[in-house]
């Protein structure tokens, strides 16, 4: 007759997961931080440490069978580690992983395009992030910036201004487990689309004589081109049309001489710039006398209400 027996079989523990922790996330530039590995309730532990470089890259063992549970670390990447003991080794379920970030040694730069003190609502401007020493990297960028519904994630991006637009922009660029810190802040400053003055010396001449005029911007910055006409009446509408004096469209200076002038003329002029071109409102019109031709001229003041012009009138 066969007997049986049984013999009690001690109860075994789940398998251990090992825990890892991180002095910091973010290792400074030219830093490190430490990285901690630990199994809860038991000792004689060694710890193998893995990193992944990249976010599609596998695992990779770093340092394997170290007795000390801490290790100092300077580059950035996704890590986790496990314990292993005895003869054959028992390992531990690997830690969860913990991601540390390296930081950039290169500080990024924000640029403005065109890069005038002054920028005047409606111009279209470039707002660019460059991050030297770091050109060929694919960098994904984040942007502080004074008004972004969607902050892009590309080095730039254009806007046509308004005046909200005006404030503080900034930026900072990340790759896999890089970041560079963020950029110092570059202020744009949007003002109202101008309407530049328009000046005539002498007011008052001899017929045959020159005329300059002056067109100013408010506000002056650089890169303007002028454009100067001569304003024609129409009587019929009680307005007036703009006429493009010759060689008056975008000349540098901004000034422009009328030679041999016989009659009493108005002017007007504007100013532009940029790629496409942005163009200011055009001046008020300013009005140049020659003795003996008011009394043509008085129409104008249909026109334009000129005070000064109506008084003018009727005293000729």
């Amino acid at each position: 007759m066969r007997q049986y027996f049984s013999f009690p079989v001690p109860a075994t523990a789940s398998k251990p997961r090992a825990t890892l922790t991180a002095q910091s996330s973010i290792i400074p530039a030219g830093g490190s931080v430490t990285l901690s590995c630990s199994v809860e309730g038991s000792a004689g532990w060694k710890f193998d440490w893995f990193r992944r470089d990249s976010v599609s890259s596998k695992a990779q063992l770093m340092r394997g069978n170290e007795a000390n549970r801490d290790i100092s670390v300077s580059q950035g990447g996704l890590y986790h580690c496990r314990g292993g003991r005895g003869d054959p080794v028992f390992y531990t379920e690997d830690s969860s992983d913990v991601t540390v970030t390296e930081t950039f040694p290169s500080k990024p730069t924000v640029t403005l395009q065109p890069s005038w003190t002054q920028i005047y609502s409606g111009e279209t401007v470039t707002v660019r992030c460059e991050i030297q020493g770091g050109e060929g990297a694919q960098w994904t960028y984040e942007w502080r910036a004074a008004k972004l519904n969607t902050p892009p994630t590309s080095n730039e991006y254009r806007i046509t201004v308004t005046e909200s637009d005006s404030g503080g922009y900034s930026c900072r660029g990340r790759r896999d487990y890089f970041f560079s810190e963020w950029s110092d802040i570059i202020t744009l400053t949007v003002s109202y689309k101008p309407r530049p003055v328009l000046t005539v010396s002498p007011s008052w001449l001899s017929p045959g004589a020159s005329v300059t005029l002056n067109c100013e911007v408010e506000h002056p910055s650089a890169g303007w081109s002028f454009y100067w006409y001569k304003a024609v009446p129409d009587l019929s509408e009680k307005s007036s049309s703009y006429e493009l004096l010759p060689d008056g469209s975008g000349t540098a200076q901004d000034s422009y001489i009328i030679h041999g002038q016989t009659h009493t003329a108005g002017y007007v002029c504007r100013a532009g710039r940029g790629d496409p071109e942005y163009h200011t409102d055009h001046s008020q019109p300013e009005f140049v006398w020659s003795a003996g031709q008011f009394d043509s001229f008085c129409p104008f003041n249909k026109v334009f209400s000129n005070i000064d012009l109506i008084k003018i009138c009727f005293i000729f």
